[in-house]
């Protein structure tokens, strides 16, 4: 996997679980603040596509992750 798909998938994992603990119909409910990450992930997508600057991306590729897969891989 590539930089850019690590992100869409750790987002959407973050965005799914800050919703669980959120949304108050929920059987994992905590408080409705929870809700402000999701916003946190969201204005961090937005910026992301808007500048291509986006810590989660530094941190991945410290890492080790590729940026872009190989074209022969697949």
């Amino acid at each position: 996997m590539t930089v850019e798909r690590y992100i869409r998938v750790i987002a959407g994992l973050f965005i799914l679980v800050s919703l669980l603990l959120g949304v108050e119909g929920s059987p994992l409910f905590v408080s409705k603040w929870a809700l402000a990450f999701t916003a946190f992930v969201g204005l961090n997508l937005f910026q992301f596509g808007l500048t291509n600057f986006c810590p989660m991306a530094i941190i991945l590729r410290k890492l080790g992750v590729p940026d872009q897969a190989l074209a022969c891989s697949r």
